[in-house]
């Protein structure tokens, strides 16, 4: 069967719904910004972030135009949020906005039922684990340690280290010529049937395809070699763990 199983992260592996957009997020965003000197209205924040994402996005391409699809490290978009107002804070303190982001916009965070089932089981028989996940590192490193996932990884890719994000194949090849993966003994795993499942597809290796209530809704043929329709990841290893 497979030696090396890649998982997606969010939607797949572990349940979330953010709102970065809501009000009450910005408010709080702004007090912590003008604690530290920097002083916005909740509604000036919200648009300069939204202007130096895009700022960001344009240079990344600029620097990668050979990435159909780019990922920016969102650190600098806050640290950058300091900087115009002419505040200079130390990494710790760009990295603990970041983190209160994450956190006032978190509406819930969980596992699915039977991931850490899959991922002993994976173990056991002596798979390869790796992690190829469209996120920000300064949020997601803080909840793979959070649910104890961070042990079962033998590589992990995050697309923001990378400034390319799936279905970009090059996202796939970073992942595949850092650990030496070969295409014949690997499967993509995921809860999106374009970035996950497209990619995978067009990247050249088998998927399995999840689908989850914060899945996109299908809209054309779904490319996947696998799937399971009703969130159960306990059939992932009936499937394709052997």
């Amino acid at each position: 069967m497979y030696r090396n199983y890649i998982f997606d992260l969010y939607g797949t592996l572990i349940d979330i719904h953010t709102d970065e957009w809501s009000a009450q997020l910005w408010k709080k965003l702004q007090i912590l910004y003008a604690y530290h000197g920097a002083v916005y209205t909740y509604r000036e924040l919200q648009s300069e972030y939204v202007r130096l994402v895009e700022k960001e996005q344009a240079s990344v391409r600029r620097r990668h135009p050979e990435f159909e699809v780019v990922d920016i490290k969102v650190e600098k978009v806050f640290r950058g949020l300091f900087v115009q107002k002419g505040v200079k804070v130390p990494k710790s303190c760009v990295w603990f906005i970041a983190e209160a982001f994450r956190c006032f916009s978190t509406k819930y965070i969980r596992l699915y039922d039977g991931v850490i089932d899959l991922l002993d089981t994976l173990r056991a028989k002596g798979k390869h684990i790796y992690l190829l996940s469209n996120a920000q590192r300064v949020f997601t490193e803080n909840e793979l340690k959070m649910f104890g996932l961070d042990k079962y990884f033998d590589g992990v890719c995050i697309s923001s280290d990378e400034e390319t994000s799936k279905p970009d194949v090059h996202y796939y090849q970073t992942l595949f010529d850092r650990y030496g993966l070969k295409k014949e003994e690997s499967i993509m795993i995921g809860n999106d049937y374009i970035s996950d499942i497209g990619g995978a597809a067009d990247f050249g290796i088998d998927s399995l395809y999840i689908h989850q209530s914060i899945s996109p809704v299908v809209e054309g043929e779904l490319r996947s070699r696998y799937k399971v329709m009703d969130g159960d990841v306990y059939q992932i290893k009936r499937l394709i763990v052997k």
